[in-house]
């Protein structure tokens, strides 16, 4: 008896493995700090998860939607210490790289009076109904700043 009492965890372990390896280890970063120390560390994460094995996306909203202008404000492209990075260039690296999705709020463009023109090529608005799904898909990770 004692084969079969140890059957039956291992078949369950070896199902519950095979769902997790199913499910991608994903990463929604969601910035909307005004401040560049916080807005690089954010990028920093996100880039060390993608390495890690994450698939990554992220949505700037607020101040942080900034980062995603073409004309976009010195805080977001300045170089800081230590390695004279920046928002906005650590973004583009992740976007060029490792295919990063970068989205704008819904509201970001609207509520600047402007449309998509004034985005970096390859950022969008994002529909709230598509990211609210993409937040709550399984095997999601939602990171916040």
């Amino acid at each position: 008896m004692k084969p079969i009492r140890l059957a039956a965890p291992l078949l369950a372990l070896t199902i519950a493995g095979a769902a997790a390896a199913e499910t991608p280890n994903r990463l929604v970063t969601i910035l909307t700090a005004p401040e560049p120390q916080t807005q690089l560390m954010t990028m920093v994460l996100t880039m060390n998860a993608i390495a890690a094995g994450a698939e990554a996306e992220m949505l700037l909203c607020g101040p942080a939607g900034d980062i995603a202008l073409k004309e976009a404000p010195a805080t977001a492209t300045a170089g800081q210490p230590p390695q004279g990075a920046s928002p906005q260039g650590l973004m583009k690296k992740m976007m060029e790289e490792s295919g990063l999705k970068v989205q704008v709020c819904a509201i970001y463009l609207p509520g600047k009076g402007a449309d998509a023109s004034i985005l970096m090529d390859g950022v969008t608005a994002a529909a709230p109904d598509a990211m609210g799904a993409t937040i709550v898909a399984p095997g999601t990770t939602v990171l916040s700043f």
